[in-house]
């Protein structure tokens, strides 16, 4: 059967086909290949420019110039001659090698020094580089902006309902009025704090060889200082250097990566949760799409299906990431091959983790307050002045404040008469008096609107 969309085993290369598109040409292996002739070719310019390695000249630049096209002009039929060779070699960082050797031979300058392809270098050198190549910017040009979007959605939303006072419920009862603004404004301060450590993960790369000693490097040039050439060198990638390495580099940055990512998640996964609930409650509702169909056999219905696919695709990206983040750093002795194969999945997670931004982008795009259910659950709830009077009394000492309020309160409804004969009837100045005479549970709210908007 011919592979399509129709036919693919992951809905990443299937049905969401179209929206993992920004990732696709960075983490496919067809990124991994590109990211692989990266790394060859700049290792070949780095050698070439040092002085010490005199069989290896330095490039004209003519030379210099063919080599990076090599790179701008990597396409897909490049990537498929690659594959071609593997078929041979059955190894794929040998086939690039060879792809490479047979682009100089078409330069004859360059075509004498072709065994410098790949010199000194293990696998693990040319793959450490080329996976943190294209981690780098998968993060830096797809998912850092789309996360900055959510924060700056949400933020947008903190301050349009600013004053728009809503009923608390922790643990699921009435409590203290907070305003719909000020939840949000919680939501932006917890994912700005995380995106921040998203950004500030290093992406870490080494090329030391085939146990990190540089074994071969030396005997073949005694007199380079490879330690500091190859920190030089894995810096001009724009990479953080890692001297310290057996065959593989550790894959620790990866860890800190994901489970930064996971961390974001998992603050958007309890996001969507709320938005649900409130949702549900009729705080907000949502602006209708033409032709699209809520339900398939109820037509009233606006379902929160971009919350619930954000939140479906945030759990099973976390369980991708967090796996990969526990076993990527672990390896038998100098190496073996089980991170060779996990590191073929790292696009799986974020893959799934740019699938709910996106859902969760378009279901806030969808939001209209509905402050007419909010003023209503406020006006029925008017136990929750309980807290404020009681407080109130503490002030003026009088006897046994929490008690005489959970005896009026508790387990019951009440109204504005009712708290407002119990003030009344208070020990208090009368200026307490007065302000416990003014409050409701719709202007019980703190320093809510104050917060929301400064977010």
């Amino acid at each position: 059967m011919e592979l399509n969309t129709l036919t693919a085993l992951s809905p990443i290369d299937g049905r969401y086909f179209s929206k993992t598109a920004a990732l696709q040409p960075i983490l496919s292996e067809f990124g991994l290949m590109k990211a692989r002739v990266t790394v060859e070719i700049h290792w070949y310019i780095a050698l070439s420019k040092q002085p010490n390695i005199i069989e290896c000249p330095a490039l004209s630049d003519t030379a210099h110039k063919y080599l990076l096209a090599i790179i701008d002009n990597f396409d897909l039929n490049s990537a498929q001659q690659i594959k071609a060779i593997e078929s041979t070699t059955n190894h794929d960082v040998k086939a690039v090698e060879y792809y490479l050797k047979q682009q100089f031979d078409t330069l004859p300058e360059l075509q004498p020094y072709k065994e410098f392809i790949h010199f000194a270098c293990t696998s693990a050198d040319i793959n450490n580089l080329s996976y943190a190549l294209m981690l780098k910017q998968a993060r830096n040009d797809v998912l850092l902006p789309c996360m900055a979007n959510i924060i700056s959605d949400i933020r947008a939303l903190a301050h349009q309902y600013a004053s728009n006072p809503m009923l608390s419920r922790t643990h699921g009862q009435a409590a203290t009025p907070t305003t719909m603004g000020k939840e949000m404004a919680n939501y932006v301060a917890r994912l700005q704090r995380i995106i921040e450590s998203v950004t500030a993960a290093p992406i870490v790369g080494k090329i030391n060889g085939a146990v990190g000693n540089f074994n071969a490097h030396v005997t073949a040039y005694s007199d380079v200082d490879w330690s500091s050439f190859s920190q030089t060198f894995v810096e001009s990638l724009e990479l953080s250097y890692n001297g310290y390495t057996a065959q593989i580099e550790q894959h620790d940055y990866i860890a800190t990566l994901f489970n930064a990512i996971t961390q974001f998640n998992t603050v958007l996964v309890d996001y969507n949760r709320d938005i649900w609930g409130y949702i549900s409650l009729g705080y907000f509702t949502q602006k209708t799409i033409a032709g699209e169909i809520g339900s398939s056999t109820m037509p009233h219905k606006v379902n929160p299906i971009d919350f619930e696919n954000s939140e479906g695709n945030l759990l099973y990206a976390n369980a991708g990431l967090t796996f990969l983040a526990s076993q990527l750093p672990t390896s038998r002795w100098q190496r073996d091959l089980v991170d060779s194969t996990l590191m073929r999945n790292i696009g799986v997670g974020l893959a799934h983790s740019l699938l709910a931004y996106q859902s969760c982008l378009r279901g806030i795009s969808k939001l209209e307050l509905n402050p007419e259910k909010l003023m209503a659950d406020l006006n029925n709830n008017w136990e929750v002045l309980a807290e404020p009077i009681q407080t109130v009394m503490r002030r003026y000492n009088i006897d046994e404040p929490y008690e005489k309020l959970k005896q009026l309160t508790r387990g019951k409804k009440i109204d504005a008469a009712i708290v407002k004969a119990f003030i009344e009837n208070l020990e208090l100045p009368a200026e307490a008096k007065i302000i416990l005479l003014a409050l409701t549970p719709e202007n019980y709210l703190g320093l809510a609107r104050q917060l929301a908007s400064d977010i």
